[in-house]
């Protein structure tokens, strides 16, 4: 990911970016998704021809034809990762090589071409040295949004013979409004993410549509985020609407849901799993109820939960809802496994903590 730019792309400065000077006063207070950077990157795939025509340019709308593939079949995917400003001002990412990797997995299944790792890498890293300046500082990040998406334009059931893929980005702090310690979930009773043999391991934008509706229902329930159980017995815990979830047990052991195919591969559920084993914890990927969440709460034999994704990091769970009534892990406010754990992992993302498994990249 180092080295000068590429041959294969070509980069045009926009001639419309932000004055420092107002750059500086919007990054005091980023929010999460509501400030974009000055440029995107774009590669475009047509059947037959391959990857062609990589750019660097300005960030700028698309024109797409109203028959345009995405607009009618949704094939479209995505990934979500970070850049941090280190303490010697160098920039690093975090195992990005796992973003590429889980972005060609859902490529495959959703039938699109598979764009190479070392394209999508070195991709990423054109756009976040060009827009370099607008990394927060502090414990803020760039936010990195690469996305592909059929853009031929033709009515018919069959995956698409062209493709967009795109990179942009926006800076990042924190992901719940007011950098809540510890978020209280609604669990859904009547709609549920995914399936076996669907969509639920592709990070793909219908997963999400279709999980809206529900976290509507838990914002009106006075919630940050839903929970979903599985679709076949509506029994076992799976995930919330964007993060993975673990619970830490009294005996120090984990317990977070198996990846069956149902729920996303998270790249920070991996790298927690691996930092917990590293501590010492049994970390067992099994089956949890929510009906053994609730008893384990009530008996203490549960001292903590926590969810997990690149935009929130690791996040306590204190309190959860359901139409049966409510009750709280712990003291609802998080715990020391927790924060340790949280600590370790954002230790590592911005190279104040040793990093013995080489996921930091400078760019």
């Amino acid at each position: 990911m180092d080295g000068q730019h590429s041959s294969r792309f070509t980069v045009t400065r926009s001639s419309k970016t932000v004055a420092a000077n107002e750059r500086a006063t919007l990054l005091e207070d980023p929010g999460f998704g509501r400030l974009f950077t000055d440029h995107m990157v774009t590669i475009r795939y047509t059947e037959g021809e391959g990857w062609h025509s990589h750019s660097v340019g300005p960030r700028e709308p698309f024109q797409i034809d109203p028959a345009c593939a995405v607009l009618h079949y949704a094939q479209e995917i995505f990934e979500g990762m970070k850049a941090y400003r280190l303490a010697d001002g160098s920039i690093a990412m975090f195992r990005p090589e796992e973003n590429a990797r889980r972005f060609a997995q859902s490529a495959e299944r959703l039938a699109m071409p598979e764009i190479p790792e070392d394209l999508f890498l070195e991709a990423v890293a054109e756009l976040v040295k060009i827009d370099a300046d607008w990394i927060p500082s502090g414990e803020g990040s760039l936010y990195l949004r690469p996305f592909l998406f059929a853009s031929e334009a033709f009515l018919g059931v069959r995956p698409s013979k062209e493709y967009i893929f795109c990179v942009i980005a926006s800076p990042a702090g924190a992901y719940f409004k007011g950098g809540k310690k510890a978020v209280t979930l609604w669990v859904s009773e009547h709609y549920t993410r995914a399936a076996r043999g669907g969509t639920g391991a592709a990070k793909c934008g219908g997963n999400y549509a279709a999980s809206l509706v529900a976290q509507k229902e838990a914002t009106e329930q006075g919630c940050d985020q839903v929970v979903f159980l599985d679709a076949a017995e509506n029994k076992w815990v799976e995930e919330l609407g964007g993060m993975n979830v673990f619970f830490v047990m009294e005996d120090g052991s984990i317990v977070t849901p198996p990846l069956t195919g149902t729920i996303l591969p998270g790249i920070t559920r991996n790298s927690i799993i691996t930092l917990a084993r590293a501590k010492g914890h049994a970390v067992r990927e099994e089956p949890y109820s929510f009906a053994q969440w609730r008893a384990d709460a009530a008996s203490g034999a549960l001292r903590e939960a926590f969810a997990c994704g690149t935009a929130a990091v690791v996040t306590a769970i204190g309190t959860v809802r359901s139409k049966d009534g409510d009750f709280t892990i712990g003291n609802g406010d998080g715990g020391l496994v927790t924060e340790s754990l949280r600590g370790e992992l954002t230790g590592i993302q911005r190279g104040t903590v040793a990093d013995p498994a080489g996921w930091v990249h400078i760019v």
